[in-house]
């Protein structure tokens, strides 16, 4: 396959996921800035997406202040926002329209339906006023539900050859990184200082942080007890049974890195280095995580995964 190709199969992926976790965010969001004030907190809930996105920086720059509409906009609209919804679905179509061939009709049929209705939503948008609650709820359904269908037709539809291992890859690797920023986002962000952890506020939150990565089910079917932080860590780190899990997550970089490997008659650093962070994972405690400090631990991970985007670009995705 050529190097451009595997590239937007692997992008395509991405920008749809990357899309789908902004929308994921911005609705926890929304569920901790409803909480009567009482459990409420300092505001940094309007925070919280745009640091776990990485574009708290870039929204300084434009907006003043970091409320529901501003943050909303930026994170839905803004063209001027690398990674907002808007330009995800928009660079994810011009990827999967560059390699037209490789998808199947279903796939190509979902993110072409998803930016005609993307186009119709902006042109009907008056920006000069903030967009009512039921149509951003609607919005945000509207984002989730290509994600599923595009995931869904990838799944069901797509021969398993080298160009949906790339486009694997893709998935993988951006929800492995948003995986680990909202778990990072959580503590350093979404709790004020003088909260205790553990208490109301903390309770609400990782709710709605499980809730968001549609992991609050899967939380009380494998631990049947209340929310506890340490918990959740493992939940979203270590098992392997939970898709969204960095294990997990691995797993699949792993196997997919080796398919092609096999499938192109030879392994490189890219297969050597997913297999080495799969590894670490697996042999990963969670009391050991805790000792050592969790934000030290996803900021390695992060670092890991940054670094395995760069060598599979490398060996694969740069002609």
């Amino acid at each position: 396959m050529l190097a451009r190709s595997a590239d937007n199969l692997f992008w395509v992926a991405r920008y749809i996921e990357r899309a789908d976790f902004s929308a994921r965010m911005i609705d926890a969001a929304l569920r901790l800035a409803a909480l009567p004030k009482a459990y409420g907190g300092d505001g940094t809930e309007w925070i919280s997406p745009l640091a776990a996105a990485g574009n708290l920086e870039l929204f300084k720059q434009i907006h003043d202040v970091p409320d529901q509409d501003n943050v909303f906009a930026f994170l839905a609209f803004d063209r001027d926002n690398p990674s907002s919804i808007r330009n995800c679905i928009e660079n994810a179509r011009r990827a999967a329209r560059a390699v037209r061939t490789a998808l199947t009709v279903e796939m190509w049929e979902s993110i072409n339906a998803a930016w005609l209705e993307l186009r119709r939503i902006e042109s009907s948008r008056d920006v000069t006023k903030p967009m009512p609650r039921e149509e951003v709820d609607r919005f945000l359904d509207f984002v989730k539900t290509i994600s599923r269908d595009f995931d869904g037709a990838a799944y069901r539809t797509m021969l398993r050859n080298d160009s949906y291992w790339f486009n694997r890859l893709g998935l993988y690797m951006e929800r492995a990184d948003n995986t680990a920023r909202v778990l990072d986002v959580k503590y350093h962000v979404l709790l004020p200082e003088a909260e205790q952890v553990g208490g109301t506020l903390d309770f609400f939150q990782w709710t709605a942080i499980l809730r968001a990565v549609s992991a609050l089910t899967a939380y009380h079917w494998v631990y049947r007890e209340s929310i506890k932080p340490w918990l959740i860590m493992d939940l979203l780190v270590l098992r392997r049974e939970m898709p969204r899990s960095l294990v997990s997550c691995y797993e699949n970089l792993a196997r997919y890195l080796d398919f092609i490997g096999q499938d192109y008659g030879q392994q490189g650093v890219s297969q050597r280095l997913a297999r080495s962070t799969y590894t670490r994972l697996l042999n990963s405690r969670r009391d050991e995580i805790f000792q050592r400090g969790l934000h030290e631990f996803v900021t390695e991970f992060l670092a890991d995964n940054s670094r395995l985007g760069g060598v599979i670009a490398e060996q694969y995705l740069l002609s």
